[in-house]
């Protein structure tokens, strides 16, 4: 057995910003209304040429040349998304082949908006298990593909990004125990019902007064990993909406942690939510290499995941 660790970091924000007046002008609703409900500013929405393969492999090249690795030396990609355009093929060998990993395994892993953490806890195991020695974990959303621009109850969150990190072997483990779990009676508070109705559909109080009950689960995340709340340097739950993420910081009692705010300036990006909070935290300087961060993703499922990990 061996250790773990995210060896680098790279994300991808489409180039196209739209503001809440933006969406106002087509729903009945304010800026005002969605800053005091969501915390939302801006959100980044992808072009026709964004796909999630595009960006995905933006994100996996920059996270490659964070780590001082080329293609060659990937065993194997995840890719964590629930917004791949087609069922079949998944949109994880599409990655592979465009940056270059030709000799790499490559599969999809649709852990809706907990796909980060879940990837990054396979792909931590499938390291310390020996089997291989880099995993490409990318998270790629165009939630814009699936949303109503007529429900103003879920347009106004919705957006599109990448990000990626590699995973490789260390002497010293940086990856802590994953903690998770499910409702799956509720299930449908949060779905793409399909068939006629191939539109993201959402039970916004519901899933909100769920997703607030989860403190005592990231709270286990820390105790997992041996690392008190106080201790964090950062921490970044999925960014569901700015109320929920403040929500989570405060009930824990993180006090001395950097809280990653990304929901404000690029809505919420399902699965790549937390690659993109962590690296706006690093560009800030709030976070360091090494310094203990907190993940912890939860939506669709409903699932939830979380790590505490070492900064890349």
């Amino acid at each position: 057995m061996t250790g773990a660790r995210m060896l680098g970091l790279g994300v991808y924000r489409p180039a196209r910003l739209v503001t809440n007046d933006e969406i106002a002008a087509r729903v009945d609703t304010s800026n005002e209304w969605i800053r005091s409900r969501t915390g939302i500013v801006t959100r980044r929405i992808a072009d026709d040429e964004e796909t999630t393969a595009v960006m995905g492999a933006v994100a996996a090249e920059k996270a490659l040349a964070s780590a001082g690795l080329t293609a060659d030396s990937i065993d194997l990609v995840i890719a964590a998304s629930c917004t791949s355009p087609s069922q079949i093929p998944g949109v994880g060998p599409q990655i592979a082949h465009r940056v270059g990993a030709l000799r790499a395994g490559a599969f999809d892993l649709n852990g809706g908006c907990a796909g980060f953490s879940y990837a990054i806890s396979t792909a931590a195991d499938m390291v310390r298990g020996g089997g291989v020695r880099h995993v490409l974990v990318v998270a790629t959303e165009r939630l814009s593909d699936y949303t109503d621009w007529d429900d103003r109850s879920t347009c106004i969150l919705l957006a599109d990004g990448a990000g990626a990190t590699v995973v490789g072997a260390s002497d010293t483990d940086e990856i802590g125990p994953a903690v998770w779990g499910h409702d799956g009676s509720r299930h449908e508070a949060i779905q793409v019902p399909g068939g006629g109705d191939n539109l993201f559909r959402m039970s916004g109080q519901s899933v909100f007064r769920w997703a607030i009950s989860l403190v005592p689960a990231v709270r286990e995340v820390c105790e997992r990993a041996g690392v008190a709340p106080e201790q964090l340097a950062g921490i970044v739950p999925h960014q569901a909406n700015l109320r929920i993420v403040e929500a989570l910081a405060t009930g824990i009692g993180a006090t001395n942690a950097a809280v990653a705010r990304d929901v404000v300036d690029s809505g919420n990006t399902s699965a790549a939510s937390i690659p993109l909070g962590l690296a706006r935290l690093l560009d800030a300087g709030e976070i360091r290499r090494g310094d203990p961060v907190l993940l912890f993703g939860f939506g669709a499922g409903l699932t939830y995941c979380g790590q505490v990990v070492r900064c890349p």
